[in-house]
């Protein structure tokens, strides 16, 4: 099997360097290193790429944008956000616009190295802090939504991404055209969800997703 192949996005030139480091010694293959997103996209319509670790908050295109237009002209390239930031509108903007995964650069080197392969395998992977964060804003405050936290922190990065969609107002059609995925899958998304938070209506979901 080919060496993954690995895009970093960061305009800490030290972070890529330790980042480069790592990987390469544990097997990957680093296409290309960015300091935007202008220059990350640039490497991609050059380089064949796997997955993308990207940095948010950086000068010239950040990682919101860079997201969004990945999603759209490289949809086959996982996206790995590694970020300090994990504000309410960092996080939800990342996985609503389609990151496979979110983790904090404190997380360390297991956790990164551990959070690429499942990411490679199809796993979405949210780091534990964002996680709560994301329950808690979705759930709200009050004393009710805080006995469902942990119901929330059982869901994958993918059902949290659909249960912001479908807050936001989206349908089905336009979730699956969002996230490129079919119709069907996203109802079979909806239904995991509707069991494991006990709501199967649709309205009341996106009410207590609310708050």
């Amino acid at each position: 099997m080919d060496n993954i192949k690995v895009l970093l996005v960061d305009d800490q030139p030290l972070l890529i360097e330790s980042l480069e480091i790592i990987l390469t010694l544990n097997g990957y293959e680093i296409v290309g290193k960015a300091n935007d997103g202008n220059e990350a996209l640039d490497v991609l319509a050059k380089e064949k790429c796997d997955i993308a670790l990207v940095d948010l908050n950086m000068k010239g295109m950040g990682g919101i944008e860079l997201i969004s237009q990945m999603k759209i002209k490289y949809p086959h390239v996982k996206i790995l956000v590694l970020t300090t930031f994990y504000d309410d509108k960092n996080i939800t903007d990342a996985i609503g616009g389609g990151a496979d995964g979110y983790l904090l650069k404190d997380s360390g080197k297991d956790a990164i190295l551990g959070a690429i392969e499942q990411i490679m395998n199809g796993r979405d992977v949210i780091d534990r802090k964002v996680m709560k964060r994301l329950s808690e804003l979705m759930r709200g405050s009050t004393d009710e939504a805080k006995q469902n936290v942990a119901i929330l922190e059982g869901m994958t990065a993918r059902e949290m991404e659909i249960c912001t969609l479908m807050a936001k107002g989206l349908n089905n059609r336009q979730i699956a055209e969002k996230l490129f995925i079919s119709e069907g899958t996203v109802k079979n998304y909806i239904s995991v969800i509707y069991d494991k938070t006990g709501i199967h209506d649709r309205a009341k979901l996106v009410i207590a997703i609310n708050g």
